[in-house]
């Protein structure tokens, strides 16, 4: 069969990078369908947060003032979706005085440098 064919085909590795902050613009949450959309049809997905990323899995979030839905916690859907592969930029975190313990969701923590030897590991890299 060819690749994709009914046999199940070949997987490939997605990766998704959110840099942006969860609110005032669009671009988070769709990531975050996009993701679930990848899931579904049973790519290997995992997803990385950089930069004002990281503040798409911080607990306790108030949207209240961005006039927006507060949707932080469908990332505790993902394992559902077999989406487990959660990495956040060990700087990025950081740098924003944010820990492991202020998450909504369990992730591996990284440093630049893993995180771009995991980037060439992969098929597909998008970024939300």
């Amino acid at each position: 069969m060819e690749e994709g064919g009914s046999s199940g085909g070949v997987t490939k590795k997605f990766m998704y990078i959110n840099r942006r902050a969860p609110y005032g613009t669009i671009y988070a949450l769709e990531g975050l369908e996009v993701v679930l959309i990848g899931a579904a049809f049973e790519q290997d997905v995992s997803m990385v947060f950089l930069d004002d990323g990281v503040f798409q899995l911080k607990k306790g979030q108030n949207t209240e003032e961005a006039e927006m839905k507060n949707f932080s916690p469908a990332y505790r859907a993902l394992a559902m979706y077999d989406v487990e592969k959660l990495y956040v930029e060990k700087e990025s975190m950081e740098q924003r005085g944010l820990t492991a313990d202020d998450l909504i969701v369990p992730v591996e923590i990284l440093s630049t440098s893993e995180l771009a030897d995991l980037m060439e590991q992969q098929d597909v890299i998008l970024e939300y």
